[in-house]
């Protein structure tokens, strides 16, 4: 994987009242560099820059230049208002591109499975990720699932998952996808909503603002967030 060059500014005032809404409001993002056994250093980065990154994916590496230092990282956490969507503050983690770390790479299922198109039955999707253990450079944008030849009662486990490089740490027997009939579906679902029940109250959470910064007036920030990675 290559990697991507993003420019930076550090921060002096990080966390000051007004600051960071100002930052935003100039189209720039606060972040903070951090990891590595190494101080962290609170940064600022272009906007459209950061997003024309993340659509290259969420794991992409990144060399990140600010000031005379310059570091490669992994996107850790996105804040985003839970209202506009906006990003307001992105965490930044050193790695090392001769170490192994584990990153959540998302699964891409292609194909009709066969007991979908001519058995009439339904594929249920029982994992949309994978956990893998790899070097920076070999972590893949994405893993391929082809569940063209699954016929009803067929599934494809963890342990069918074959990549080179990359060493999948979720449990080999745990279903990734499978075919069932439409029957087993409706008694599912008749069993997992008892008569009578309510809907439940659906309450939204938010996070707070990194650094102190005034939350906003509506609403508090959501965030993205993304697991230790590990050496």
């Amino acid at each position: 994987m290559e990697q991507l060059l993003l420019n930076a500014l550090t921060r002096e005032k990080a966390g000051v009242k007004g600051k960071l809404s100002a930052l935003r409001k100039e189209g720039r993002i606060p972040a903070v560099v951090y990891g590595a056994d190494k101080n962290s250093q609170a940064v600022e980065v272009n906007e459209k820059e950061f997003t024309a990154i993340m659509k290259k994916g969420h794991n992409a590496i990144i060399k990140i230049k600010y000031g005379a230092a310059e570091d490669s990282v992994i996107v850790k956490e996105i804040q985003r208002h839970v209202v506009s969507g906006k990003i307001i503050h992105v965490d930044f983690y050193r790695i090392s591109m001769k170490e192994k770390i584990e990153v959540k790479v998302p699964l891409k299922f292609v194909g009709e499975a066969y007991g979908v198109k001519t058995q009439g039955g339904l594929i249920e999707h029982d994992m949309r990720e994978l956990t893998v253990r790899c070097l920076p450079g070999d972590i893949p944008h994405e893993i391929t699932v082809d569940v063209t030849n699954l016929k009803i009662g067929d599934s494809i486990r963890v342990k069918d998952l074959k990549r080179d490089k990359i060493e999948i740490k979720e449990d080999a027997e745990r279903i990734v996808a499978s075919v069932i009939t439409a029957k087993e579906e409706v008694v599912e679902k008749a069993a997992a909503t008892p008569e009578g029940a309510q809907e439940p109250e659906v309450i939204a959470k938010g996070k707070k603002e990194e650094e102190g910064a005034e939350a906003a007036k509506d609403a508090k920030p959501a965030s993205d967030k993304k697991p230790e990675a590990k050496k």
